[in-house]
């Protein structure tokens, strides 16, 4: 008796703030690979197919994305947090506080 089959594997790539298509919101957004492995007596040998899917955090809306679609969401750089200096920009200051001082 042979025993094979098939099991999925979800992994998530990133978490994205993107505009959502479905509710119009920039929430988050969920970047995963959900991998579909070929069994034979329980041991995942090899994949039979990979999906890469977005889903907002704010409704749940999953969509499908292509393998190109994906790897230019995760190419993007990753903004800036809030109060830390860009690139140019002296070390101490804020951009979003000004000195009462300064004329």
């Amino acid at each position: 008796m042979i025993i094979f089959g098939t099991r999925g594997y979800l992994q998530q790539l990133a978490m994205l703030t993107l505009v959502c298509g479905n509710c119009g919101n920039p929430a988050a957004h969920a970047l995963r690979k959900a991998v579909t492995k070929f069994t034979l007596f329980f041991v995942p040998l090899f994949p039979i197919s990979t999906k890469f899917r977005t889903q907002c955090t704010f409704c749940g809306l999953q969509q499908q994305i292509t393998k190109e679609q994906a790897e230019g969401l995760l190419a993007q750089p990753a903004p800036q947090p809030y109060g830390q200096p860009q690139p140019g920009q002296p070390q101490g200051q804020n951009p979003y506080q000004q000195n009462p001082y300064q004329q």
